[in-house]
């Protein structure tokens, strides 16, 4: 359509001729929001320039967009095939004046946000400010931007390669993948909504698209992702907003694959006119040496089939192990591995994991930012991990993989004599004994506590008479299980509890339970105090009462003993236990089945995955959905739990779910990935789901965000939450 240019009509035109002083006012087309921007500002490179910017009339098909560059550039390679524009074109020339013109193919409104590329742009050879215009057929004035080119031997691209983490190196396989950190150039910061482009070696790597969810930057998941070609554009989300440094993370669902043919590669990442390259990355034909068999001993605390055990081994992947990269270790089958690990039962090299989750067979460890490489890797599976070994006896092995390297252990037999006898962790510590070697009496064993004010914290002190069975020191444990109402913290230092006087090796905390490693071996028949500190922050119930404490050891079947403590009462309450008398019949044949360490809180709610019931107070109760396992490692359970068995308020249809605990209210949407707490927007591991009208949540984040605690039930396979 033409713009309407059309003589006045006569009579029209006569009024207003005759009328004086009458000035007829002029309609304003400026442009506004003009914003210039360039891939690379380093002089004399051949870049792309984004041109944005929001028109100020209509545009009509067949007029004209012009974008003037100062004339140290050079666009001799400009054409059509160099414009990449969000609307459509027909023609493209560069004038006198060094002066793009680009004729416009269909009708544009007013008050519309454009936006296009030029490419085969040369930047000028001096380093300075440029500026660079903008205007349409409407405008008799350019709109400008400035653009600071800098000079090739300046801060304009890396001279440090930046690290690349993939979780395997094998060609064609699919992988996670990070990349850095490193420091951005001069006093270079991210802003949010600024773009981070990430050129990849292959154009192959990458999926048609990637959820703005599976890309973290610094820590964040991404505020949007695109996908072209070889190229990844991350928009920088609000978390990283200000930080003068880059991490990026691909998970595994982005959808990346190694290259198909074995070769070294490197990456590109690009920020705000300024080019950082990878290191190079070894990819290596499948079956090629990455696989080694028989290299090293796997050692268990107890071999016996279906026994809770440790599992510790050292393997050699010649420092191919780094810093925040994944060691995934594979045992025989699922059923010995629990839906839910800690990062406190496992150790690399002696220290803690970043992060640890088990899909089916497969435990993924990811080491810490501490980490260092080193060719021997010593591995460290606790007891309280609640590995379980195969329930059939046999020969096994245990499969390790780091950096695309894969080792296979030696055998080890379950079930009989062992190849690799237990070992604690410390080599020269000797075994201990897998049965009582002395009777015990602890029927005058105390528990008693420092303060017994209420809500306040307490020092706790434990007097065991005996153990019927030795512990080893820095692998065995006494665990003390505080009942509901006690305020139990998530760590606690070891300098605060001692026993025997010496200060622990480790101190493990399971929700009510607190697990201490001694210092010392602890031979069978002998006495052991435990003290609590009231630094450990053990808080008192707030209501009076009197409180069962119970204790168990890692190494005998069942409970040692238990203790009232009177809380808010004048003194505490220590109720002499009698000696119970010795059965007159022989004790029966068929050994008491080994109790859990983990005592589950009379008032948890427990559930199991892929079945359509919870447990309450000893009873059974119908879900409507069964819970599930999404992206490996995230418990997905109905609405209705959070309403029937925690009783929450809890309010639902297909579209939204609200649940609310006091003044806090958090809110779902089926099908986002996205919730709110309170005012506050947060991201899920995973979406929320609608299975037959119910919508699906990741318990995790309601109890975590609801002051609710996750256990592991390892005698029932369940999971259970309480408060």
């Amino acid at each position: 359509m033409e713009k309407s240019k059309k003589a006045l009509p006569i009579v029209l035109a006569s009024a207003l001729a005759a009328t004086p002083l009458v000035a007829v006012p002029q309609q304003a087309h400026a442009l506004t929001s003009v914003s210039i921007t360039a891939d690379d500002e380093e002089a004399g490179e051949t870049t792309d320039y984004d041109i944005e910017f929001t028109t100020g009339d209509f545009i009509d098909s067949g007029d004209k967009i012009y974008v003037k560059f100062d004339k140290d550039f050079d666009l001799d390679d400009v054409d059509e095939d160099s414009i990449d524009a969000d609307f459509d074109i027909d023609g493209v020339k560069v004038t006198s004046g060094n002066v793009v013109e680009i004729t416009v193919d269909e009708d544009i409104e007013d008050d519309e946000d454009l936006s296009f590329t030029i490419s085969d742009v040369v930047n000028p050879d001096d380093e300075d400010t440029y500026k660079i215009g903008v205007k349409t057929t409407n405008e008799t004035t350019y709109k400008y931007d400035e653009i600071d080119i800098e000079d090739g031997g300046s801060s304009s691209s890396s001279d440090d390669e930046f690290n690349v983490d993939l979780s395997s190196t094998v060609a064609g396989e699919k992988v996670s993948l990070e990349l850095g950190d490193f420091d951005l150039d001069g006093k270079d910061e991210l802003e949010t909504g600024e773009t981070i482009t990430v050129i990849f070696p292959d154009e192959d790597m990458l999926p048609s698209s990637i959820s703005k969810s599976d890309v973290k930057v610094n820590g964040y998941a991404a505020k949007a992702v695109d996908v072209d070609g070889d190229e990844v554009s991350i928009d920088v989300p609000s978390g990283a907003d200000g930080d003068d440094y880059i991490n990026l993370e691909f998970l595994k669902a982005a959808g990346i694959t190694n290259p198909d043919t074995a070769d070294d590669y490197t990456f590109t990442v690009k920020y705000d006119g300024t080019t950082y390259e990878s290191e190079s990355v070894d990819i290596t034909k499948s079956g090629s040496s990455s696989a080694v068999s028989g290299n090293y001993t796997v050692n268990l605390s107890d071999p016996a089939a279906g026994a809770r055990s440790s599992y510790i081994f050292e393997a050699d992947f010649g420092k191919d192990l780094k810093a925040d990269s994944d060691l995934i270790i594979e045992f025989p089958s699922a059923d010995m591995v629990p839906m839910i690990l800690s990062t406190s039962d496992f150790s690399v090299n002696g220290k803690e994991p970043k992060k640890v989750g088990a899909i089916g067979n497969k435990v993924y460890i990811t080491t810490p930012t501490s980490f260092s490489a080193d060719s021997n890797v010593k591995v460290v599976v606790s007891y309280t991990a609640w590995i379980t070994n195969p329930k059939t006896a046999g020969s096994y092995t245990l499969k390790a993989t780091a950096a695309g390297k894969t080792i296979t252990s030696k055998a080890f037999t379950i079930g009989g004599s062992t190849v690799n006898p237990t070992t604690p962790t410390n080599p020269t510590t000797p075994t201990t004994p897998t049965a009582p070697t002395t009777p015990v009496n602890n029927s005058t064993a105390t528990i008693t506590l420092t303060t017994t004010a209420l809500n306040q914290a307490t020092g706790v002190n434990v007097a065991i008479k005996g153990l019927g069975v030795g512990l080893a020191k820095q692998r065995d444990f006494i665990e003390l299980v505080f009942p509901a109402g006690y305020k139990v913290p998530a760590y606690i230092a070891p300098a605060n509890i001692t026993v025997n006087g010496v200060a622990a090796n480790y101190v493990a905390v399971r929700g009510q339970n607190v697990l201490v490693y001694p210092s010392q071996d602890i031979p069978a028949a002998t006495a052991a105090t435990v003290s609590i500190t009231a630094a450990a922050n053990i808080v008192n119930p707030a209501v009076k009462n009197a409180y069962s404490i119970s204790v168990f050891t890692s190494e005998e079947k069942g409970l040692q003993f238990a203790r009232a403590v009177g809380v808010g009462m004048p003194a505490p309450v220590q109720p002499a236990q009698p000696t119970a008398p010795k059965p007159t019949t022989p004790a029966p044949t068929t050994p008491t089945p080994a109790q859990p360490s983990v005592t589950v809180p009379s008032n948890a709610a427990l559930f199991k995955v892929n079945a359509k019931t919870f447990t309450l107070h000893g009873k059974s109760y119908p879900l409507s959905q069964a819970p599930y396992l999404a992206g490996g490692n995230t418990t997905m359970v109905p609405a209705q739990f959070f309403k029937e068995a925690l009783a929450l308020t809890t309010q639902w249809n297909n579209q939204t779910v609200a649940i609310i605990s006091g003044t806090k209210v958090l809110k779902f949407s089926v099908g986002s990935n996205k919730a709110r707490v309170g005012n506050t927007e947060v991201t899920l591991p995973t979406p929320v789901v609608l299975k037959d009208g119910m919508p699906m949540i990741p318990v995790r984040f309601v109890t975590d965000n609801l002051g609710y605690k996750v256990g592991w039930d390892a005698k029932t396979s369940s999971v259970y939450v309480y408060r």
